[in-house]
């Protein structure tokens, strides 16, 4: 749809048939002259409807950020409603704004128009003026919720951007509409708490599991916003390690441990063949031969082949590079120039990094980046 990938999580397999049971009892209790086959019709098509109506809202989300130019990866429903894979995030207030207004609006809309057919048809089928009537104050509602200002809900995300505005730091305005974010999440829990109790056992679960989901969300998508402030202006070359010990793949995996893992404490050597880079091997390559064939086996037999190798260029944003490490569950990442090896970054030493800048809170300054060898959600979501 649009280049945009729509997919569904298992969840809202479960949510869509706890709703459409809602819906079937609610409907033959209400309308007790109905057969069985059109309230449960009627239910069916309500819940498909209003799923519908949650993938319109976020799709609209999605088409603004592709005219603002921002990618979007997916989007996914699941047990809590849906959500939109933003490539990246916006680059000023405006943008931001723009782009979280488009769902509420598109949902207004839907409710317009569900309303308008509600009108048109009157009395004439009941069965189409209830489901009508139903989707046009769902949607009502669903706007009216995603207008919360607690983040990560559309209205958070309005107010964040605000925040941004006023004070120049997408850091601080997301600490801000997170933290409120995870205060509605924590008076959703507890009212949710209370109704259980009080009214109703399954909309109490339901408004705690919201409040539970509310608060995870905007504590996961301030931390995020943080990994990204403290990376941003950092490339894979402030960090590699330079001195990345190198062995020559025709030596045996007995040598290679004797000679240079035991001595040397390191778990990852370079395969090179003179001035030219071979391969990676680590424990792993190692740990995958059986001890007693140890003598047998040559590194270059073992290893990962350079083909096989992700190799990245020395400006590689060190955002990306720590989605590499954590997307392909590597622990470490040759840093090159073509054939010829740079250095090395590792998992551990980036992490590292990462938690001092955090801790300190000292931005990079990189005004001016010159050269030197060659030279980082949330998506908006709908509970």
């Amino acid at each position: 749809m649009c280049g945009i990938e729509v997919g569904v999580h298992y969840s809202w397999f479960i949510i869509l048939f706890l709703g459409t049971v809602s819906l079937t009892r609610q409907f033959a209790s209400e309308y007790p002259q109905w057969t069985p086959s059109e309230y449960y019709a009627v239910g069916i098509a309500t819940s498909l409807l209003f799923f519908a109506s949650i993938l319109v809202h976020e799709l609209a989300h999605s088409f603004i950020a592709l005219v603002k130019g921002i990618p979007v990866r997916s989007v996914i429903l699941f047990l809590f409603g849906g959500v939109a894979q933003i490539g990246r995030r916006p680059d000023r207030p405006l943008t931001e704004f723009q782009i979280a207004i488009a769902g509420p609006i598109a949902s207004v809309l839907l409710a317009v128009g569900f309303r308008t057919i509600e009108h048109l048809v009157g009395d004439q089928f009941e069965q189409l003026t209830v489901l009508t009537d139903w989707l046009a104050w769902i949607n009502l509602i669903l706007a009216a919720f995603n207008l919360v200002p607690g983040f990560p809900l559309d209205g958070g995300r309005i107010f964040r951007a605000a925040l941004w505005y006023i004070t120049g730091s997408l850091r601080k305005a997301t600490r801000i509409a997170a933290g409120t974010g995870q205060g509605i999440g924590y008076a959703l829990i507890f009212f949710g708490i209370w109704t259980g109790f009080s009214i109703d056992w399954f909309s109490g679960l339901w408004l705690a599991f919201v409040g539970w989901y509310l608060m995870n969300a905007a504590q996961e998508s301030f931390v995020q916003v943080s990994v990204r402030s403290a990376l941003s202006g950092f490339v894979a070359e402030d960090v590699m390690s330079r001195d990345c010990p190198s062995v020559t793949g025709r030596i045996s995996l007995a040598e290679l441990v004797q000679d240079y893992v035991l001595r040397k404490g390191r778990c990852c050597f370079i395969v090179t063949d003179g001035n030219r880079l071979e391969g990676l091997v680590t424990y792993h390559h190692i740990k995958a031969v059986p001890q007693e064939r140890w003598t047998q086996v040559s590194v270059g037999e073992a290893m990962t082949p350079l083909a096989h190798v992700r190799v990245v260029s020395p400006e590689k944003p060190l955002l990306d590079v720590l989605r590499l490490l954590e997307g392909q569950d590597v622990n470490q990442v040759p840093v090159a120039a073509g054939n010829r090896l740079l250095g090395m970054v590792m998992r551990d030493h980036l992490l590292r990094v990462l938690t001092a800048n955090m801790e300190l809170g000292v931005p990079r300054k990189r005004e001016l980046y010159v050269p030197r060898l060659s030279k980082l959600p949330r998506a908006s979501s709908t509970a």
